[in-house]
Formats: C-alpha cells, sequence, structure tokens
C-alpha cells in the first residue's frame, strides 16, 4: 500500500498533536495571532498530516484523528485572527473533514463556529448564518455551546440588515449562558464566560448603532482580564465611541493604545483600529485634537 504521507518525518501521535495543541493556545492567549504564526509554520512543516489529503487518513485510529482535527481547528483560528483568511478557510475545512473522518461532533461544531465568525468578517453573512445553524444535532446543546451558536447568528442577522432579530437573539444567549456549566459541555468551552459575552453583546448594539448601548458593554469587556485576542473588543470600543461622537472619551482611549498598539498580535484587531483612525482623520466635525491622535494610532499601528 502506497503510504499516504511523505516519510521525511514519521506520523504524528494523538499525544503530540495534543502537545501541539497547546503549545499554540498558550502563545496565542498570551501573546496574540501573529505571534503564533511562526509556529505554525514550524508545525505544518514538521508534521505532514497538516497538509495531505485527509480523506488518505481514514480508518485510522480514531483518538489520533481528533487531535490532528483539534490541531487544524486551532491552526485555523490562529491564522484567521493573524489575518491570513484564505489559508484559515482550508485549514477549517481541512479541520472539519477530519472530525467527521473520527466522529468527532464536538471538535465540528467548533469549527462551524469558527467559520462562522471567518465568513461574517470577510463579507459573507449569509454563510455565517449558514455555519452557525448548522451546529446544531439531534440532542439540545449545552449552554455554554448554545449561546455561542446564537452569538454568531445575532452576528450575522445584523450584517444582513435586522433590527429586532440580533438583539433578541442576544437575549436568549444570556438567557441560555446563565444556564451555567455542565458535564456536556466540550473541554472548549472553557472560553465562553461573561467578558466574551458582553464584548459581543456591545459588539452586536455598536453594528445596530445604537451607541448608548454598545459603549458601556464593550467598555466592560475590553478592561476584563482575558486571552489576547480580546483586544478586538478595544477595538470596536473606539469605533463605538467614534460612532456616538465621544471625541474626549475617544482621544483619551486613544492616548492609552496608541503606546502599545505596536505589540497588537491581531490582525483583526489592527485592521479595525486603523479603519477607524482613517475614518476619525476625514470627518470633518472630528477636532483636531482627535484627529492628531487618531494619526498617531496609525502611525504606530503594525504595519
Amino acid at each position: 500500500m502506497t503510504p499516504a504521507f511523505p516519510p521525511a518525518f514519521p506520523p504524528v501521535s494523538a499525544a503530540e498533536a495534543l502537545a501541539e495543541v497547546g503549545r499554540l493556545v498558550d502563545l496565542d492567549a498570551g501573546h496574540g495571532a501573529t505571534a503564533a504564526v511562526p509556529a505554525v509554520r514550524e508545525a505544518a512543516r514538521r508534521i505532514p498530516e497538516l497538509s495531505g489529503d485527509p480523506a488518505a487518513l481514514r480508518g485510522q485510529d480514531a483518538d489520533r484523528l481528533a487531535a490532528l482535527a483539534e490541531l487544524c481547528e486551532v491552526i485555523g483560528w490562529i491564522l484567521f485572527d493573524a489575518g491570513r483568511y484564505r489559508p484559515a478557510h482550508r485549514m477549517n475545512a481541512r479541520a472539519l473533514a477530519l472530525a467527521r473522518l473520527c466522529g468527532d461532533r464536538w471538535t465540528a461544531r467548533l469549527v462551524l463556529l469558527n467559520h462562522s465568525m471567518l465568513t461574517a468578517h470577510t463579507g459573507r453573512p449569509r454563510a455565517a448564518l449558514r455555519s452557525a445553524e448548522r451546529v446544531a444535532g439531534p440532542r439540545p446543546l449545552p449552554a455554554r455551546v448554545a449561546s455561542l451558536v446564537l452569538v454568531r447568528r445575532a452576528h450575522a442577522t445584523a450584517l444582513l440588515g435586522a433590527r429586532r432579530e440580533p438583539l433578541d437573539l442576544m437575549a436568549r444567549a444570556r438567557s441560555r449562558f446563565l444556564d451555567g456549566l455542565s458535564r456536556r459541555d466540550p473541554h472548549w468551552a472553557w472560553w465562553i464566560d461573561e467578558a466574551e459575552l458582553l464584548g459581543h453583546h456591545g459588539w452586536v448594539q455598536a453594528r445596530l448603532r445604537r451607541w448608548d448601548r454598545a459603549v458601556p458593554l464593550l467598555y466592560e469587556a475590553a478592561t476584563a482580564p482575558g486571552p489576547a485576542y480580546r483586544h478586538l473588543f478595544t477595538a470596536e470600543l473606539l469605533a463605538a465611541l467614534a460612532g456616538a461622537g465621544a471625541w474626549r472619551e475617544a482621544e483619551d482611549l486613544i492616548g492609552r493604545l496608541a503606546p502599545r498598539a505596536a505589540g497588537i498580535g491581531s490582525v483583526r484587531t489592527t485592521e479595525r483600529l486603523a479603519r477607524t483612525a482613517a475614518d476619525l482623520r476625514r470627518r470633518p466635525e472630528v477636532p483636531g485634537g482627535v484627529r492628531d491622535a487618531a494619526a498617531f494610532l496609525l502611525e504606530s499601528l503594525p504595519a
């Protein structure tokens, strides 16, 4: 039988794949996606299963396939947050294929939820909605997972122009979240916490231009301790302040952001900050001090 992958590196074990998952998650949470990209490249070079045809692994050990699916899911997330959207799309597809080969429904659901965020971010809200709706199964989802499905649907429907439905979905997400953790929650549900829910609630409110509701929610989420990727809530807070015409608060936030902007490891975040800063510089009603602060922020962001 012809080997599925070149023999330059030995096949990775389930334990080795899971150790790689832990290393990448720690890098991403501590330093951001851009800091984790070199480790992703190194893993792709060393682990041939990350680039071969997933179908060639059919019939192999289920634990190993599940670990590889989880590794591909984490890599897809990192590539997305690092602004590498097409490779992220391809890695999500690989993760989903591997999860299906071994019957790992929970990793498949997480990939679909990640992919919903990716497609929403890249301007395809209908695809985002379809991806979130595919998460449902024959049994009711545990509360944290169901809450995240509702959050993804809220973003997609807001982008599609709905006004009431996104708010209803976020209210349902809050209600399900308050049902608490259960033994049925997958191990990856740890990051679906109060700050995550607050940030997305504020973000959905901002999509609907409900600035008075968005700003306090985003402020609370942005100032809570958490993983590096939650800098995105700070970027959405600045955009909401700009939308509300809260010039003093926007200038104060830029003053705190700019000195550390070069170290932000999320391209999604720096792209959002750059768009908001450019918008502030263009708008004639923006006070001169805020325009100057926005120019400084643009200069401070990583290339």
